[in-house]
């Protein structure tokens, strides 16, 4: 698998600009009255002649490499967290070599704009605990820094080892995919049985994945909740995979919509003051996480 990912080509691999171009294409999707109460059809009003034609590269690729091989070689490579180790706050310095350069309206770096989230969040009085996890949950965007292509480390996820959902956006990319025509895994519930829990189906590989890994014995459920389905659209947003549900998972559906738009919606042109917010999160990274995060 690491042989493969070498040979891929510098566009194959990372075909954004930045990852915020991903991000920018779901606020397209969903614009922020999509959590108010008016119908979807409203203003889902996109198309493709709106979409970059490097993010729909983004999203092929994403849809053909994303096997349910490829994402069990990835939790092999990744899940033993012997890359790296370091003090949490040096984490976030780690995070910020994802310099966004292409970008001439922010100077703002990943720290700042993960404190944008957990700052709304804050200012909403919710829990210390969903603070920190607005804090966190794009600290797995290190993959990038650990040679991961984007596409592995971004993107809407969905389950592996199952039919894919029409409403996953770009489906039809799902034909390059080589568990497409596999009928281990093409069936609708594929290597899974109905109504197993979300917990027991493998989703596609990237930074949710891998910061709920990091952070599982640490944050309460609703927390590990937010981290590893805030990029499940097609679950959270459009109603599917229902057939997996278990009890435990509807209980912690709105706890992700609670989470959804602080990810979405929160960023703006103002960075954060973060020598000032510092000590207040340091006291609040004490109290729920270890002095040291593995990665």
């Amino acid at each position: 698998m690491k042989e493969r990912d070498s040979n891929l080509k510098k566009e194959e691999k990372n075909p954004l600009k930045n990852l915020d171009e991903w991000e920018e294409n779901i606020l397209k999707r969903y614009p922020s009255s999509d959590i108010t109460n008016k119908p979807k059809e409203t203003f889902r009003n996109y198309n493709d002649a709106q979409v970059k034609e490097n993010v729909k590269e983004f999203y092929r690729l994403n849809h053909k490499h994303q096997t349910y091989d490829f994402v069990t070689q990835k939790r092999e490579d990744y899940l033993k967290f012997d890359k790296k180790e370091m003090p949490i706050w040096q984490a976030f310095d780690f995070l910020n070599q994802l310099v966004d350069d292409s970008d001439p309206d922010t100077d703002m770096d990943q720290l700042q704009h993960l404190l944008q989230t957990s700052e709304a969040i804050r200012k909403d009085n919710h829990p210390d605990w969903m603070i920190l996890t607005g804090l966190m949950h794009d600290m797995g965007k290190v993959l990038c820094l650990f040679g991961e292509p984007q596409w592995a480390v971004v993107g809407d996820t969905f389950p592996v080892g199952c039919a894919y959902s029409k409403k996953i956006v770009y489906s039809d990319f799902f034909k390059d995919n080589s568990d497409y025509n596999n009928p281990k895994f093409n069936s609708k519930y594929g290597v899974y049985d109905k109504g197993c829990g979300l917990r027991n189906i493998n989703m596609s590989w990237g930074h949710d994945e891998y910061i709920y890994q990091m952070l599982k014995n640490h944050l309460p459920e609703e927390g590990l909740y937010m981290l590893r389905y805030h990029s499940f659209y097609a679950w959270h947003r459009e109603g599917e995979y229902n057939y997996f549900l278990d009890d435990h998972d509807r209980k912690m559906l709105p706890w992700v919509h609670l989470f959804n738009p602080y990810d979405l919606y929160s960023k703006s042109p103002t960075p954060p003051m973060v020598e000032e917010l510092k000590p207040y999160y340091e006291a609040l990274i004490k109290k729920y996480l270890p002095e040291t995060l593995k990665f």
